[in-house]
C-alpha cells in the first residue's frame, strides 16, 4: 500500500535537529564572493537555510526509491527536463482514456501527490504550462506540512583561514610544466547548528502526508546528512541530536524548544577554541523540565543521538543514554521511543530514474 493510502497525520509535531561541522563549508552564500559560508555580522553564528537541508532530503529520498518532484533530471541530448516534463513524469502511470472524466481530476490530484514525496512534505509550486489535462486538475501550489526554520550556530564560529586561498598545479600534456590555478576555499574550524521544525497536522491533509511518512522522516534527517554531504565542500558534518516531540492535542506545540539546548560552557572549550564534537557539552537541563512541565500535551518524544555527544542536565553529565534516562524518568518510560536510524520502509513506488533533486 503506498503512503497516501495510509493513515493522514493527526497530531502536530516539533523537531530539533543539531549536527556539526567541521573544516567545511555547511551553506554557502553565492551572493558572495567565493562562496563564502553564510555568517551573522552581528553574531558571528553560522547559518543554515532550510532550502539547503532540504536539498539533502530530496536526495536522500531520491537514493532511497522515493518519488521526488523536485529534482534534476536530464534527457538523452544532456538537457535539463523543464518542470513541466517533471509534472509529466510524475503523472505518467495516469491514462485518461480509461478514466472517467468525472473521476480524472481526482486521480491525476492523488496519482500526483503518491509519486511525489518531496511535495507531501515539503510542498511545490505548480506555475507550469504543460499538458492541460494535468494542470487544469492540480493547484498552482502547495503548502508543504514540514517546514524547517533556518539554523543558526550555537556559538560563534571562527572561519579557517588556511583553506581561503588553495592553488591547484595541473601538468599540461606538451611539456609536463604545470599550470597553476587560485581556488577560493572557505570554512569553519566547527560549528553546531540547531535547526527547528514543524509537522503541521492541517497542512498534512492537503498533501496526503501520512503517518509512515513522519516516522520515515525520523530517519531521513540523519541518514541524509550521513550520506548526501559528500562532496569536497560539505564534507565533515554529522547529525548528533534529532529529536520529534509528537504532541497529543490537535493545533498545539509547545514551540522553540531547539533554544532549550544550548552549549554548556562549563563543560567545553571556549567557542574560538572548539574544534570538534568532543569539545563540548550540550546543556539540556532546560529542555527536559519543560518537557516535563508540558507532559500531559505529549504523546511521543522520538529521539535519536549520536554515542560521542555528551549532556548536562542539572549537575549531572553523561552520553546519550543518559539524556534518554532523563527523558525517561521526567516523562515516563513510555513515551520515549528511541528511532532505529537504520530502519527501512517499504515503498511501492517505480524506480525512479538516477537524478539529483534541486533545492
Amino acid at each position: 500500500m503506498s503512503d497516501t493510502q495510509t493513515s493522514i497525520v493527526q497530531n502536530r509535531s516539533e523537531i530539533i535537529f543539531i549536527f556539526d561541522a567541521v573544516d567545511t563549508n555547511p551553506n554557502g552564500d553565492p551572493k558572495s564572493a567565493g562562496n563564502r559560508p553564510r555568517i551573522d555580522p552581528e553574531t558571528g553564528q553560522c547559518i543554515v537555510t532550510d532550502v539547503r537541508l532540504k536539498r539533502y532530503l530530496r536526495d536522500q529520498l531520491a537514493d532511497d526509491g522515493h518519488g521526488v518532484y523536485i529534482r534534476r533530471v536530464d534527457d538523452e541530448d544532456g538537457d535539463r527536463y523543464t518542470r513541466e516534463q517533471l509534472l509529466a513524469d510524475r503523472l505518467d502511470e495516469i491514462d485518461p482514456e480509461n478514466i472517467d472524466s468525472d473521476d480524472l481530476a481526482d486521480a491525476v490530484f492523488a496519482e500526483f501527490l503518491d509519486a511525489s514525496s518531496d511535495v507531501r512534505y515539503f510542498g511545490a509550486t505548480l506555475s507550469v504550462d504543460g499538458d492541460e489535462q494535468y494542470v487544469q486538475h492540480l493547484p498552482d501550489h502547495f503548502t508543504g506540512p514540514v517546514q524547517f526554520s533556518p539554523g543558526k550556530s550555537m556559538h560563534p564560529v571562527e572561519l579557517n583561514e588556511n583553506y581561503s586561498s588553495l592553488s591547484s598545479v595541473i601538468a599540461t600534456q606538451d611539456d609536463k610544466q604545470g599550470g597553476g590555478f587560485d581556488l577560493d576555499d572557505h570554512r569553519v574550524q566547527y560549528a553546531a547548528i540547531s535547526m527547528h521544525g514543524i509537522v503541521d497536522e492541517n497542512n498534512a491533509a492537503d498533501t496526503h502526508l501520512s503517518t509512515a511518512d513522519v516516522e520515515r522522516l525520523d530517519t531521513l534527517c540523519w541518514r541524509a546528512l550521513k550520506n548526501q554531504t559528500n562532496t569536497r565542500s560539505k564534507a565533515g558534518q554529522e547529525p548528533r541530536v534529532y529529536v520529534r516531540v509528537e504532541y497529543e492535542e490537535d493545533s498545539y506545540h509547545i514551540g522553540g524548544l531547539h533554544h532549550d539546548i544550548s552549549i554548556d560552557e562549563d563543560r567545553s572549550e571556549p567557542f574560538n577554541e572548539l574544534r570538534n564534537i568532543r569539545d563540548l557539552a550540550f546543556d539540556a537541563t532546560d529542555f527536559v523540565s519543560r518537557l516535563e512541565s508540558h507532559q500531559d500535551s505529549i504523546k511521543t518524544v522520538n529521539i535519536v543521538v549520536d554515542d560521542v555527544a555528551q549532556f548536562s542536565v542539572g549537575d549531572e553529565i553523561g552520553n546519550g543514554d543518559f539524556l534518554i534516562a532523563m527523558l525517561e524518568e521526567s516523562l515516563g518510560a513510555e513515551k520515549i521511543n528511541e528511532v532505529d536510524v537504520l530502519g527501512e520502509f517499504e515503498e511501492t513506488l517505480p524506480e525512479e530514474p538516477s537524478a539529483t533533486a534541486e533545492a
